[in-house]
């Protein structure tokens, strides 16, 4: 089988709703879609990435999983892949990580992580496998890995891959009990970071064997490779050496076939404390040296827990198909001593055909995506 395409893509998050929107604040560096929470317990404050188009004021309903797939599924071509492939054979695998735990106070009988790949699947019509993979922060980076393979084990025509998790206040006091957030938008990279801010988002792709892909057209942008890793280093905290975030590049860049210097752009975990940021930063380096361009692009849409591996997917196959310009680094000044890498700012114009991007989770899951466009013709990039 030839490598597999990602073709068509529905993304709705802190950045915007639709690819349009999305790649014209991604490439601005625009943080507005991050806004204050100002009543957690005992009186602190933090930030969070609400998905745009899905605003809301205190008091009003939180937006939940269900409403972000609709917003992501109704961007999706279904004609172009209704004549591809069959929809007996479509199958739809997601990540997610709080999947209706927005209800949880209220209906503990809802809980169910299996929800969003059923909602997707009847939503469509599909008559393919479906499942969700729940490996919190790395769960829809992930989810790569399982689409991948029921397109290679010839169980589907097509998958339907990415992640979905929504504003949920519980998991919002879960994070502060672990004073894990920071009471700002989160500087990633920064010597002064202290913590993460959170968002919410939702990503569906359509992935098909490369040979299917010229009916959506366009600059054609592959899955090269997926790594994965298993370190089981603490439940919460990441390994100090890096060791299975290296191996988790590593892994990805032999399925995909590359050296390390054939990756153009790393999109790094980058999460903003103080014990991620320097692993994962000693793990690139080891494994890149120094002159690789990274950012991290949680200070736009804040850290999507299971939806954030397919959220940076998206924007990593945004600037593939743009054809130039990295998703920039908006938290200032970076710590040189920590990156001493290229680091793109708004405006970037370098020319992108590899991106890397990582995914590490609680209890040392890690994954790690290698995507690559096929097709160098600007004319044939879509205007986004």
């Amino acid at each position: 089988m030839t490598r597999p395409a990602l073709v068509d893509l529905g993304v709705v998050s802190a950045l915007g709703c639709g690819v349009a929107e999305t790649a014209r604040n991604l490439f601005a560096g625009d943080t507005g879609g991050l806004r204050p929470l100002t009543d957690l317990a005992g009186g602190d404050r933090t930030a969070f990435g609400f998905a745009r188009g899905m605003m809301r004021t205190a008091g009003d309903a939180p937006t939940g999983v269900g409403r972000l797939l609709d917003a992501a599924f109704a961007q999706l071509d279904l004609a172009t892949l209704a004549r591809v492939a069959d929809p007996a054979r479509i199958g739809v695998v997601l990540g997610t990580s709080n999947s209706t735990m927005e209800e949880f106070t209220s209906r503990p009988d809802r809980i169910d992580m299996a929800y969003p790949a059923a909602y997707v699947r009847a939503k469509g019509g599909f008559g393919g496998p479906a499942w969700s993979v729940s490996t919190a922060c790395s769960s829809s980076a992930k989810a790569f890995a399982s689409a991948r393979r029921l397109l290679v084990d010839g169980l589907c025509d097509a998958v339907v891959v990415g992640g979905a998790d929504a504003y949920t206040r519980t998991v919002v006091e879960g994070f502060h009990a672990l004073e894990a957030l920071s009471a700002r938008r989160a500087r990633p990279l920064c010597a002064d970071r202290d913590g993460i801010s959170l968002g919410e988002g939702a990503v569906l792709f359509v992935l098909v064997p490369g040979d299917r892909a010229a009916a959506w057209g366009g600059r054609r942008v592959e899955l090269w490779g997926v790594g994965e890793s298993s370190d089981a280093h603490h439940l919460t905290a990441p390994d100090p050496e890096g060791g299975g975030a290296e191996a988790s590049m590593r892994a990805a860049l032999k399925d995909a076939g590359l050296s390390p210097a054939d990756i153009d752009y790393i999109n790094l975990h980058g999460t903003g404390t103080v014990y991620n940021d320097a692993m994962e930063c000693a793990a690139v380096r080891r494994v890149f040296g120094d002159a690789v361009a990274v950012s991290s692009t949680k200070p736009l849409t804040g850290h999507c827990l299971g939806a954030a591996g397919a959220v940076e997917a998206a924007l990593a196959w945004i600037a593939l198909r743009r054809g130039k310009g990295l998703p920039p680094h908006v938290a200032a000044p970076v710590d040189r001593e920590l990156a001493p890498f290229p680091i793109p700012a708004p405006g970037d114009a370098t020319p992108v055909r590899t991106v890397l991007s990582n995914s590490f989770a609680f209890g040392g899951s890690n994954a790690s995506l290698v995507l690559g466009v096929v097709g160098t013709d600007p004319a044939a990039a879509p205007m986004v």
